[in-house]
Protein backbone atom coordinates (compact mmCIF):
# COMPACT_ATOMS: atom_id res chain seq x y z
CA UNK A 1 0.00 0.00 0.00
CA UNK A 2 1.40 3.31 -0.87
CA UNK A 3 -0.26 6.49 1.60
CA UNK A 4 0.96 10.40 0.84
CA UNK A 5 -0.32 13.27 2.01
CA UNK A 6 0.64 16.15 -0.80
CA UNK A 7 -1.16 19.94 -1.04
CA UNK A 8 -3.77 18.55 2.12
CA UNK A 9 -5.03 15.97 -0.05
CA UNK A 10 -4.48 12.46 0.87
CA UNK A 11 -3.44 9.46 -1.43
CA UNK A 12 -4.30 6.17 -0.42
CA UNK A 13 -2.90 3.48 -3.74
CA UNK A 14 -3.73 -0.16 -3.32
CA UNK A 15 -0.89 -2.30 -4.45
CA UNK A 16 -0.41 -5.69 -4.81
CA UNK A 17 -1.09 -5.53 -8.60
CA UNK A 18 -0.04 -9.03 -9.34
CA UNK A 19 -3.45 -9.83 -6.98
CA UNK A 20 -5.39 -7.00 -8.71
CA UNK A 21 -5.28 -5.69 -5.28
CA UNK A 22 -6.78 -7.75 -3.24
CA UNK A 23 -6.77 -7.37 0.49
CA UNK A 24 -4.96 -8.93 2.46
CA UNK A 25 -4.64 -9.49 6.42
CA UNK A 26 -1.38 -7.01 6.22
CA UNK A 27 -3.39 -4.46 3.92
CA UNK A 28 -6.18 -4.24 6.10
CA UNK A 29 -3.61 -3.54 9.15
CA UNK A 30 -2.35 -0.72 6.94
CA UNK A 31 -5.30 0.62 6.14
CA UNK A 32 -6.19 0.86 9.71
CA UNK A 33 -3.14 2.38 10.77
CA UNK A 34 -4.04 4.94 7.63
CA UNK A 35 -7.57 5.98 8.62
CA UNK A 36 -6.87 6.15 12.27
CA UNK A 37 -3.70 8.59 11.53
CA UNK A 38 -6.31 10.77 9.58
CA UNK A 39 -9.21 11.13 11.94
CA UNK A 40 -6.67 11.79 15.20
CA UNK A 41 -4.18 13.89 13.38
CA UNK A 42 -6.33 16.00 11.04
CA UNK A 43 -5.02 18.37 8.29
CA UNK A 44 -5.85 16.44 5.41
CA UNK A 45 -8.93 18.26 3.45
CA UNK A 46 -10.03 15.17 1.62
CA UNK A 47 -9.12 11.14 0.71
CA UNK A 48 -8.22 9.81 -2.45
CA UNK A 49 -8.58 6.14 -2.61
CA UNK A 50 -7.25 4.18 -5.56
CA UNK A 51 -5.52 0.47 -6.93
CA UNK A 52 -2.34 0.15 -9.12
CA UNK A 53 -1.79 -2.13 -12.20
CA UNK A 54 -5.14 -1.72 -13.99
CA UNK A 55 -7.58 -2.76 -11.48
CA UNK A 56 -8.88 -0.85 -8.35
CA UNK A 57 -9.36 -3.87 -5.64
CA UNK A 58 -10.05 -7.78 -6.34
CA UNK A 59 -11.77 -8.15 -2.99
CA UNK A 60 -10.66 -10.24 -0.25
CA UNK A 61 -7.38 -12.48 -0.88
CA UNK A 62 -9.03 -15.99 -0.86
CA UNK A 63 -5.85 -18.00 0.26
CA UNK A 64 -4.41 -15.94 2.75
CA UNK A 65 -8.10 -15.60 4.53
CA UNK A 66 -8.48 -19.80 3.90
CA UNK A 67 -5.10 -20.68 4.66
CA UNK A 68 -6.92 -22.67 7.43
CA UNK A 69 -10.59 -23.68 8.39
CA UNK A 70 -11.82 -22.13 11.40
CA UNK A 71 -15.06 -22.65 13.58
CA UNK A 72 -18.03 -20.55 12.98
CA UNK A 73 -17.71 -18.32 16.12
CA UNK A 74 -14.06 -17.34 14.98
CA UNK A 75 -15.07 -16.22 11.28
CA UNK A 76 -17.43 -13.91 13.11
CA UNK A 77 -14.81 -12.32 15.41
CA UNK A 78 -12.89 -11.93 12.22
CA UNK A 79 -15.22 -10.04 10.42
CA UNK A 80 -16.21 -8.15 12.85
CA UNK A 81 -12.78 -7.10 13.10
CA UNK A 82 -12.88 -5.73 9.35
CA UNK A 83 -15.56 -3.95 10.50
CA UNK A 84 -13.53 -1.53 12.64
CA UNK A 85 -11.36 0.03 10.09
CA UNK A 86 -14.21 0.14 7.71
CA UNK A 87 -16.71 2.19 10.05
CA UNK A 88 -13.30 4.05 10.50
CA UNK A 89 -13.34 5.01 7.16
CA UNK A 90 -17.48 5.19 6.51
CA UNK A 91 -16.65 7.48 9.80
CA UNK A 92 -14.11 9.63 8.37
CA UNK A 93 -15.51 13.44 8.38
CA UNK A 94 -13.63 14.30 5.20
CA UNK A 95 -14.50 13.90 1.31
CA UNK A 96 -13.64 10.63 0.51
CA UNK A 97 -13.52 9.55 -3.20
CA UNK A 98 -12.81 6.23 -4.94
CA UNK A 99 -11.13 6.43 -7.97
CA UNK A 100 -11.90 2.92 -10.01
CA UNK A 101 -9.72 1.74 -12.89
CA UNK A 102 -10.46 -2.08 -13.68
CA UNK A 103 -12.47 -4.37 -11.56
CA UNK A 104 -14.17 -3.29 -8.44
CA UNK A 105 -15.04 -7.08 -7.11
CA UNK A 106 -16.88 -8.22 -3.81
CA UNK A 107 -14.84 -6.91 -1.05
CA UNK A 108 -13.40 -4.45 -3.31
CA UNK A 109 -16.71 -2.98 -4.28
CA UNK A 110 -17.60 -2.36 -1.17
CA UNK A 111 -14.48 -0.46 -0.59
CA UNK A 112 -15.84 1.57 -3.46
CA UNK A 113 -19.42 2.32 -2.32
CA UNK A 114 -17.95 3.85 1.00
CA UNK A 115 -17.11 6.75 -0.40
CA UNK A 116 -18.77 9.75 -1.01
CA UNK A 117 -17.97 9.71 -4.52
CA UNK A 118 -16.79 6.94 -6.57
CA UNK A 119 -15.21 8.24 -10.85
CA UNK A 120 -14.53 5.49 -13.11
CA UNK A 121 -12.79 5.42 -15.63
CA UNK A 122 -14.40 3.11 -18.61
CA UNK A 123 -12.99 -0.08 -18.25
CA UNK A 124 -13.94 -0.21 -14.25
CA UNK A 125 -16.45 -2.85 -13.47
CA UNK A 126 -18.38 -3.61 -10.40
CA UNK A 127 -19.25 -7.38 -9.16
CA UNK A 128 -20.87 -8.39 -5.71
CA UNK A 129 -19.47 -11.80 -6.81
CA UNK A 130 -19.61 -13.01 -3.11
CA UNK A 131 -22.34 -15.59 -4.18
CA UNK A 132 -20.28 -17.15 -6.80
CA UNK A 133 -18.34 -18.27 -4.65
CA UNK A 134 -20.91 -19.47 -1.92
CA UNK A 135 -20.79 -16.12 0.53
CA UNK A 136 -22.64 -13.23 1.64
CA UNK A 137 -21.68 -9.51 1.26
CA UNK A 138 -19.34 -8.92 3.99
CA UNK A 139 -18.16 -4.93 4.56
CA UNK A 140 -21.20 -3.15 4.58
CA UNK A 141 -22.63 -4.68 1.07
CA UNK A 142 -25.69 -5.54 2.21
CA UNK A 143 -26.63 -1.90 3.95
CA UNK A 144 -24.50 0.59 1.26
CA UNK A 145 -25.99 -1.44 -2.21
CA UNK A 146 -29.66 -0.67 -1.49
CA UNK A 147 -29.12 2.47 -0.27
CA UNK A 148 -27.93 3.55 -3.30
CA UNK A 149 -29.33 1.31 -6.05
CA UNK A 150 -32.93 0.15 -4.23
CA UNK A 151 -33.42 -2.63 -2.51
CA UNK A 152 -35.03 -4.49 -5.62
CA UNK A 153 -31.59 -3.90 -7.79
CA UNK A 154 -29.33 -4.40 -4.86
CA UNK A 155 -31.07 -8.17 -4.59
CA UNK A 156 -30.36 -8.63 -8.27
CA UNK A 157 -27.00 -7.42 -8.22
CA UNK A 158 -25.98 -9.67 -4.75
CA UNK A 159 -28.69 -12.68 -5.92
CA UNK A 160 -27.48 -12.82 -9.50
CA UNK A 161 -23.32 -12.09 -9.19
CA UNK A 162 -23.38 -10.32 -12.52
CA UNK A 163 -20.57 -7.37 -13.12
CA UNK A 164 -22.13 -3.71 -14.02
CA UNK A 165 -19.59 -1.97 -16.10
CA UNK A 166 -18.59 2.08 -15.92
CA UNK A 167 -21.72 3.39 -17.79
CA UNK A 168 -24.68 1.55 -16.15
CA UNK A 169 -23.06 2.13 -12.38
CA UNK A 170 -23.36 5.48 -13.77
CA UNK A 171 -26.99 4.89 -14.56
CA UNK A 172 -27.52 3.00 -11.36
CA UNK A 173 -26.48 6.23 -9.60
CA UNK A 174 -23.09 4.24 -8.06
CA UNK A 175 -20.71 6.04 -10.11
CA UNK A 176 -20.63 10.03 -10.14
CA UNK A 177 -18.62 10.74 -13.14
CA UNK A 178 -16.68 9.12 -15.44
CA UNK A 179 -13.37 10.21 -16.28
CA UNK A 180 -12.00 10.66 -19.77
CA UNK A 181 -9.50 8.30 -20.84
CA UNK A 182 -5.96 9.15 -19.44
CA UNK A 183 -4.28 9.26 -15.59
CA UNK A 184 -7.38 8.33 -13.75
CA UNK A 185 -5.33 9.06 -9.41
CA UNK A 186 -4.61 12.29 -11.42
CA UNK A 187 -7.74 12.70 -12.06
CA UNK A 188 -9.45 12.06 -8.83
CA UNK A 189 -6.89 14.13 -7.13
CA UNK A 190 -8.14 17.06 -8.95
CA UNK A 191 -11.66 16.52 -8.45
CA UNK A 192 -10.37 15.97 -4.80
CA UNK A 193 -8.56 19.18 -4.66
CA UNK A 194 -11.85 21.81 -5.40
CA UNK A 195 -12.14 20.41 -1.10
CA UNK A 196 -8.91 22.10 -0.09
CA UNK A 197 -11.16 25.73 -0.56
CA UNK A 198 -13.98 23.89 1.62
CA UNK A 199 -15.35 24.17 5.24
CA UNK A 200 -13.93 21.44 6.38
CA UNK A 201 -15.76 21.31 9.63
CA UNK A 202 -19.01 21.74 7.97
CA UNK A 203 -18.26 19.39 5.37
CA UNK A 204 -17.50 16.05 7.99
CA UNK A 205 -20.35 17.25 10.71
CA UNK A 206 -23.03 17.37 7.51
CA UNK A 207 -21.45 13.83 6.16
CA UNK A 208 -21.76 12.57 9.79
CA UNK A 209 -25.36 13.78 9.75
CA UNK A 210 -26.27 12.52 6.75
CA UNK A 211 -24.99 8.76 7.50
CA UNK A 212 -27.98 9.01 9.61
CA UNK A 213 -30.18 10.11 7.26
CA UNK A 214 -31.45 6.28 6.43
CA UNK A 215 -31.58 5.16 10.41
CA UNK A 216 -33.25 8.20 12.26
CA UNK A 217 -36.62 9.72 11.96
CA UNK A 218 -36.91 13.16 10.78
CA UNK A 219 -37.52 14.52 14.72
CA UNK A 220 -33.40 13.23 15.64
CA UNK A 221 -32.24 13.95 12.36
CA UNK A 222 -33.48 17.34 13.16
CA UNK A 223 -31.59 17.61 16.84
CA UNK A 224 -28.66 16.21 14.90
CA UNK A 225 -28.89 19.06 12.58
CA UNK A 226 -29.24 21.45 15.57
CA UNK A 227 -26.55 20.03 17.18
CA UNK A 228 -24.15 20.48 13.86
CA UNK A 229 -25.36 24.00 12.99
CA UNK A 230 -24.74 24.91 16.55
CA UNK A 231 -20.66 24.18 16.29
CA UNK A 232 -20.92 25.22 12.29
CA UNK A 233 -22.26 28.72 13.36
CA UNK A 234 -19.03 29.59 16.20
CA UNK A 235 -16.08 28.18 13.39
CA UNK A 236 -13.87 30.55 12.18
CA UNK A 237 -14.75 29.81 8.33
CA UNK A 238 -18.25 30.75 8.67
CA UNK A 239 -17.18 34.07 11.06
CA UNK A 240 -14.76 34.91 7.81
CA UNK A 241 -17.28 33.79 5.51
CA UNK A 242 -19.84 36.56 6.47
CA UNK A 243 -17.26 39.27 6.60
CA UNK A 244 -16.48 38.32 3.16
CA UNK A 245 -20.35 38.33 1.82
CA UNK A 246 -21.19 41.83 3.91
CA UNK A 247 -18.02 43.06 2.83
CA UNK A 248 -18.99 42.08 -0.81
CA UNK A 249 -15.96 40.13 -1.19
CA UNK A 250 -15.59 36.84 -3.59
CA UNK A 251 -16.69 33.70 -1.13
CA UNK A 252 -13.81 31.53 -0.67
CA UNK A 253 -15.51 28.40 -1.52
CA UNK A 254 -17.44 27.88 -5.14
CA UNK A 255 -17.61 24.68 -6.25
CA UNK A 256 -17.58 25.58 -9.80
CA UNK A 257 -14.45 27.69 -9.77
CA UNK A 258 -12.64 24.98 -9.25
CA UNK A 259 -13.97 22.55 -11.30
CA UNK A 260 -11.24 20.21 -13.97
CA UNK A 261 -11.98 19.40 -16.62
CA UNK A 262 -14.94 17.41 -16.83
CA UNK A 263 -15.79 13.73 -17.51
CA UNK A 264 -19.10 12.39 -18.56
Amino acid sequence: MQFAVENDIARLVLHRPEQRNALDLDMRREIEEVLRMLRDEPGAKALVIAGSGGAFCAGGDLKSLSSERRPAHVNRERIRRLHVWFDELLDLEMPVIAVVDGPAFGAGFNLALAADFILATPRAQFCAVFVRIGLVPDLGGLQLLPRMVGLQRAKELIFSGRGVGAEEAKALGLVHEILPEGDALAAGIAFAERFRHAPTQAIGMAKTVLNQAFNLDRHALAELEACAQAVALETPYHHAAVADFLARAPLGFVWEKFAPTKGK
